[in-house]
């Protein structure tokens, strides 16, 4: 038997975790697949059947999308991935925020530092690089298009029409 199998008993409780699922004596009130079926149906047969079970449906909360209980247990989810990903990631050796394990070598080490120093400066350098050309290219098409509309001729006035 698995560890799966051996912490929860609830097959649907092994991707939600214990506890999660509704009590089994609740899950006729849950939504279910079956209750557009029967909506589709009331639709097609006499459309007020089915316009009050989609009453029905979404006045009941049973479509998923009320409580804040289920964000707050996405939410926890989460935050216990992350912190086991933290866990690994400082075990491997990277750290979560800090730079790469020391090699050992003192001084290639401070060179490895410099180098991806001088790199990031140069990325960001780089970047503003392009943010500078971005403005300068929309600047100059901006002013093309108001020397074109002020040197465009004014509109003819309409010419009045002959009563008769």
């Amino acid at each position: 038997m698995s560890t799966a199998d051996r912490t929860y008993d609830d097959p649907r409780d092994r991707w939600r975790g214990q506890g999660y699922g509704p009590p089994p004596w609740t899950v006729w009130r849950t939504w279910h697949p079956g209750y557009i079926l029967l909506m589709i149906l009331g639709f097609i047969f006499w459309w007020p059947l089915g316009l009050a079970f989609l009453a029905y449906m979404i006045w009941s909360r049973n479509m998923g999308c009320y409580g804040g209980d289920r964000w707050s247990r996405k939410m926890e989810r989460m935050e216990e991935k992350m912190g086991r990903m933290r866990d690994k990631m400082e075990r491997f050796g990277a750290g979560w925020g800090g730079g790469p394990r020391s090699s050992g070598n003192h001084a290639f080490d401070e060179y490895r530092a410099e180098t991806l120093r001088r790199l990031e400066d140069e990325q960001r350098e780089f970047k503003d690089f392009l943010d500078r050309l971005r403005f300068a290219k929309d600047k100059a098409e901006f002013d093309q298009f108001m020397a074109e509309r002020r040197n465009a001729p004014p509109p003819a006035p309409p010419a009045p029409q002959p009563q008769s």
